[in-house]
């Protein structure tokens, strides 16, 4: 069987396991995604544990001897966790940083002072599509849920008005935008380069967005009256500060990564010379690592000192914002676990070898495969790095746009209909006291439109580009 290998694979990685048929792999395959997706929806398993018996399943079934399945899968784990663990910790951090010291709630306040009727979805969104930059899914929908509430009941507005395009800033940013933990360990697979990932990443998120959070929330408040459910009015942050931060060092402090990321990407593509010191120096500081470990010691000023936080609640900020991790890291780990299963039982060359023969385009089938994993599992993350295992060959004759594309089309892909087996689906409703139909009519509508746009908006830029 060829040797494959991905930018997170250890350079002392067992050889591929097995020389099994196509028939075998593909059995192997789906009876490890059966299980995957039967611990998690049937036995409610978490999805650590699921992931690592779903990858020896996947083995076994494939003829391979278990100790060789139980070195992929610990090697795929240890490099994922080595590769993105630092990333998932430092982002973390920062979120924390953000949200205690009211960073986020000055960021609030300020676009929503300047904001009116009308434009006050457009506000949201806004909001949101910033914050939701350097925090995860879940902190960011705690965050913002009593800014939404006071909005929606200061103003008078069906909470639909301005929850979903709070929402779908959030989903786009958490699916398609690194340095969140999918984007990032499909990036690593796939082998894409992480600034012009990101750069595309963002322009395919504003109009997705757009779509999927102000104009259809016009539709989601004719579909359901969603009133302000008062019990859900916690209190904020910043309400037991004497001070908070400033608006623009608090902006600037979220965006310094990715402007440093960015930059890298620019100078990569004006500059093709790894000897040339400007490069050099460029690709250091545009490193996700050095960028993000960056905005958390600026934001240690920034947010942290300009909030009257002494060195002891600093040390305290940053012990509570590394606490949460743990579930995600090893989801995240398990999940490239996972992936390394796949890869050295041949099941990524099997991909290669049968698309060979179809028709349909590479990142289409990287947009459903991740589809079928989301709405089986119900998770994004395990969506994401499942499918960057599976579709990774694919990349290899790849452009450096078209396999930036190829992570952004899985991205896409895992987000697709939120439904009843998707944390974040109960999180929504119980936020917004709705029923489980109203959901779906709201919330996972959103989420399928945000999939589709974006896949479509992939598909169309990789005709252009």
């Amino acid at each position: 069987m060829t040797r494959l290998s991905v930018e997170m694979l250890a350079a002392d990685a067992p050889a591929p396991i097995t020389s099994a048929g196509h028939a075998q792999l593909g059995i192997a395959v789906l009876a490890g995604i059966a299980v995957i997706v039967v611990l998690i929806t049937r036995f409610k398993l978490h999805a650590f544990l699921s992931l690592t018996l779903g990858s020896l399943v996947l083995g076994a079934v494939a003829g391979a001897p278990l100790d060789k399945v139980i070195t992929s899968f610990t090697t795929g784990l240890g490099a994922t966790v080595a590769s993105v663990g630092v990333l998932i910790a430092l982002g973390s951090i920062l979120g924390k940083l953000l949200a205690d010291s009211g960073g986020a709630d000055q960021i609030v306040d300020t676009i929503l002072a300047k904001a009116g009727g009308r434009t006050m979805p457009w506000a949201m969104v806004l909001i949101a599509s910033v914050i939701g930059l350097p925090l995860f899914f879940e902190v960011g929908i705690v965050l913002l849920i009593p800014v939404l509430l006071m909005v929606a009941r200061r103003g008078n507005f069906n909470l639909m008005r301005v929850g979903i395009p709070a929402l779908a800033g959030l989903s786009a940013m958490h699916g398609l935008i690194p340095p969140h933990p999918g984007p990032l360990v499909a990036i690593a697979a796939v082998k894409a380069n992480l600034g012009v990932t990101l750069a595309l990443g963002i322009l395919v998120a504003i109009p997705t967005v757009i779509i999927a959070g102000p104009l259809f929330s016009k539709v989601a408040a004719r579909w359901v009256d969603a009133p302000v459910p008062e019990r859900m009015l916690p209190p904020r942050a910043s309400e037991e500060l004497e001070k908070r931060p400033g608006f623009g060092a608090t902006l600037a402090t979220v965006l310094l990564p990715v402007v440093l990321m960015l930059l890298k990407a620019l100078v990569d593509l004006v500059v093709d010379d790894p000897a040339d010191l400007t490069q050099r120096v460029f690709d250091f500081i545009g490193n996700p690592l050095i960028a993000l470990l960056a905005a958390v010691l600026v934001g240690m000023f920034t947010l942290g000192r300009a909030a009257g936080f002494t060195k002891g609640r600093l040390t305290e900020t940053v012990e509570k914002g590394l606490m949460p991790i743990a579930g995600i890291m090893l989801i995240v780990g398990a999940g490239g676990g996972f992936k390394q299963t796949l890869i050295d039982s041949g099941v990524g060359q099997m991909i290669l070898d049968v698309s060979k023969d179809w028709s349909i385009p590479a990142l289409l089938l990287a947009w459903l495969i991740a589809v079928i994993i989301r709405l089986a599992t119900g998770s994004a993350t395990v969506a994401t790095v499942s499918a960057a295992g599976l579709v990774a060959p694919l990349a290899a004759d790849m452009s450096t746009t078209h396999s930036a594309l190829l992570v952004l089309a899985i991205g896409a892909g895992s987000l697709f209909f939120s439904h009843v087996n998707d944390a974040g689906f109960w999180l929504v409703r119980e936020y917004f006291g709705l029923s489980v139909g109203e959901t779906v009519k709201t919330w996972s509508v959103m989420e399928t439109i945000i999939s589709v746009i974006a896949g479509a908006l992939v598909l169309l830029l990789s005709v252009i580009i």
